[in-house]
């Protein structure tokens, strides 16, 4: 679900790019044409989210959302029943302001992975907003190379916390933090990194149970035997670590996106700040 100042098309549905080639009769925009944000993610199998009290986004008047636009995924779209699809989410919505302003940051790369290779890609920010920022949750995003994506944060250039980490290749929806405590302040580094597998795997089976329906296809991972650069299409890559966050007031940190060239252009080893880089626990699961 992405919250828009202004929606990518005018049509009721579109082809939104990512994932996905131009299909013949259904035109080909951005989930936004201004505005970009993701408010809500959920897959299938992913438990629900609930926000914490007295915390909502703001939508509509003065706000940054102006639009709601849904975005659906298919593994399969010729699996969809003869009578279409009814897939959506339940929104629920007051007129009374909350005290409390969701917001969501976006640590993203560029960049791209040699063949039969690791790498990772990685991103680094500083917080500029001078309130206490107060995240809850996390999602990550990666195609299908994707092994690990984890985010941190960073005080004093050399004590790193996790703010959590996941494989991408399982329910990609938001899940609590790591440490419900956790805070950010200004001058605090937000540090992500994705870790990208080069290597060939068979074809795998994969089968979801959804409302008593089991729905199997085949997974391919990593057949390329050429390089994969970061972009929107299911034949190239993303790195994708967001935080979901609140703060007091009326309006969400300006600070939305903390977005870097990836490799081989840029590391965390290009900042001089980030010192004792938890290499292994960053690449790794438990």
């Amino acid at each position: 679900m992405y919250g828009c100042e202004e929606p990518g098309s005018e049509a009721p549905i579109w082809n939104c790019g990512e994932m996905a080639e131009a299909e013949e009769g259904l035109e080909l925009h951005p989930p936004c044409a201004a505005g970009n944000q993701i408010i809500y993610a959920w897959a299938m199998d992913a438990p629900e989210l609930k926000l914490p009290a007295d915390t909502g986004f703001r939508m509509g008047k003065d706000s940054n959302i102006k639009y709601l636009v849904l975005q659906v995924h298919y593994a399969h779209i010729d699996m969809i029943p003869a009578g279409g699809d009814d897939s959506g989410v339940i929104l629920h919505y007051t007129d009374e302001e909350q005290p409390q302003t969701a917001g969501v940051m976006l640590l993203g790369t560029g960049g791209m992975t040699p063949a039969h290779s690791t790498t990772f890609f990685e991103t680094a920010c500083t917080v500029d907003d001078a309130r206490t920022i107060h995240p809850f949750a996390f999602r990550t995003h990666t195609h299908s190379l994707g092994k690990v994506v984890s985010g941190w944060k960073v005080t004093e250039g050399a004590k790193w916390d996790l703010i959590g980490k996941k494989s991408p290749q399982e329910p990609q929806m938001f899940y609590p933090i790591n440490d419900s405590e956790m805070t950010f302040s200004k001058g605090d580094i937000l540090a992500a990194r994705c870790t990208m597998v080069r290597e060939y795997f068979p074809l795998k089976k994969v089968s979801y149970t959804f409302a008593e329906v089991t729905i199997s296809f085949s997974l391919q991972v990593n057949h390329h035997a050429h390089d994969v650069r970061i972009g929107q299409t299911n034949k190239d890559e993303m790195c994708n670590f967001y935080v979901m966050y609140w703060v007091l007031g009326k309006e969400p940190v300006d600070q939305r996106v903390c977005f870097s060239e990836g490799p081989p252009y840029w590391s965390w080893k290009a900042n001089a700040h980030l010192q004792n880089i938890p290499d292994e626990a960053a690449s790794t699961l438990p």
